[in-house]
Parts: C-alpha cells; structure tokens; sequence
C-alpha cells in the first residue's frame, strides 16, 4: 500500500514539474524573442526597457532575458527525477549550462538596475536586486555541493534555485490569475499598485520560505502536510498556472 502511494504521489509530482515545463515554453519563446530583438534593434517604441542610444542597460537587460529563457526551459528537466536517473551525464551537462545561464542572468540583471533601475521604483529595485542576489548564491551553492559529491545538499539547493529560475514566469503567470480573477484592480500606473508592490516580492519570496519549510521537514523525517492536502495543492497549482499561461498567452504570442 505505501509503495503504490509513494508511486502515485511521485506521478503527481512529476505530471507538475513536467506541466510548469509546458505552459513555461510560452514565456521561453517570449524572452528568446524579446532578448535577440533587444539586441539587435531599436525597441525604444516597443518598451521601456528599451533606451535609445544607450547601450550598456540594453545590452544587460537583454542579455538578462535570453539568459532567464535558457534557465527557465533548463530549470523542470534539471529536476525531473527520470531524466537524472536515467541520463546522469546529460543532467550534469545541462546543470553546468543552466549554472552559467543563471550567472548571466543575475549579472545582467543587476548591472541593470544599477545603471537604470526598474520602472517601479525603489520597491522594485529592491525586491528584484534581491532576486538577483537570491539567483547568484543558489546557484554558486548548487554547483559546489554537487562538486563535493554531497548530493542530499545539493539537491536543497536545487530546489532553491528550480523556483528562483521560475521566477520570471511565475511573476507573469501570478499577473495573469490576477487580471483573469481581478481585472486591473490593485494594478498601479509604472507598477505602482497595491498588487505590483507585493508582486515585487510575491514571484520569490514565497517559494523560497515554502522550500525551507519543506527542507527542514524533509531532514526530521515527517511529512509537510497531510498527503491529501499535498495532492490537492499540487492538483491546485496545475490548474492555476494554465489559467494563468491562457490569460498571458496573448502577451507572449504577440
């Protein structure tokens, strides 16, 4: 009986992480497209993240997007267990890819906040060079754990960086059950709102405290939650990110 369950419970498991997969491939192309048009024309009538005539926060922060699309599609196969288990080498690769992309985009990312800073504010400059902040030890600490061959470390510090490098697409997708629920109430000019300021944090701050709690639970050996609720919130999180992904799909279609 506890075989079957384990087994069940670790196809739920696997059914989320492969579905964050899918529905993250529209924000993969959005970024990959938006990154290479950054960089090689004039966006400056497109959006504010462009800036004519300068091109150091150009460069960074379009360079910060093509680096987040290859972590963002490099992020669910890196913890998709079948995939580790059966290809060990192919895993080992793509984590020192995805180690590198993540360096890039944190880099990226802040060297533009500290030439441009964001359009929200000092709020935002906060919360997002935190971000970065968060994306740069995970992944520096990942990688080492993995080097010493202490791979129960390592794989806490995996799970800190999976969410960390879903980040950008859980803020859009987080945007998304919003407008789909709420409309634009809470929705500020500039990102100015009551929302976009616990947005600012939402997108991470969140999922770091529930892997922590989970860690910590994992290491005395019980359980988080009752196995029902587990289910239940991992079935929950499927159908909010497809609404999610339906309602932003316009924006990363466009």
């Amino acid at each position: 009986m506890g075989t079957h369950r384990d087994s069940f419970d670790q196809r739920i498991n696997h059914t989320l992480i492969i579905a964050m997969g899918i529905f993250a491939l529209l924000f993969v192309y959005y970024a990959l497209d938006f990154g290479v048009r950054g960089l090689s024309q004039d966006l400056s009538e497109e959006t504010h993240l462009f800036t004519a005539n300068t091109p150091l926060p150009n460069t960074a922060i379009f360079t910060h997007m093509l680096a987040g699309a290859l972590i963002t599609f490099l992020a669910p196969l890196q913890l998709f267990t079948p995939l580790r288990r059966r290809y060990p080498a192919l895993h080992r690769a793509s984590g020192y890819l995805f180690f590198t992309s993540a360096i890039f985009t944190a880099i990226a990312g802040l060297s533009f906040i500290a030439v441009n800073q964001t359009i929200g504010g000092p709020v935002m400059d906060i919360a997002f060079a935190l971000y970065g902040l968060c994306v740069l030890v995970c992944s520096v600490q990942t990688v080492r754990f993995a080097r010493a061959r202490d791979f129960v470390t390592h794989r806490e510090w995996a799970l800190r960086i999976f969410v960390l490098a879903m980040g950008s697409w859980l803020y859009r997708m987080q945007y998304g059950v919003w407008f789909a629920v709420m409309g634009d109430t809470g929705i500020g000019e500039n990102f100015s709102g009551p929302f976009d300021y616990f947005q600012d944090f939402a997108f991470f701050v969140p999922y770091l405290l529930g892997v922590e709690v989970y860690i910590r639970h994992q290491r005395a050996g019980r359980s988080l939650l009752p196995i029902h609720v587990t289910r239940g919130l991992s079935i929950s999180a499927i159908i909010l990110l497809g609404l999610g992904s339906y309602a932003f799909a316009p924006v990363f279609l466009a």
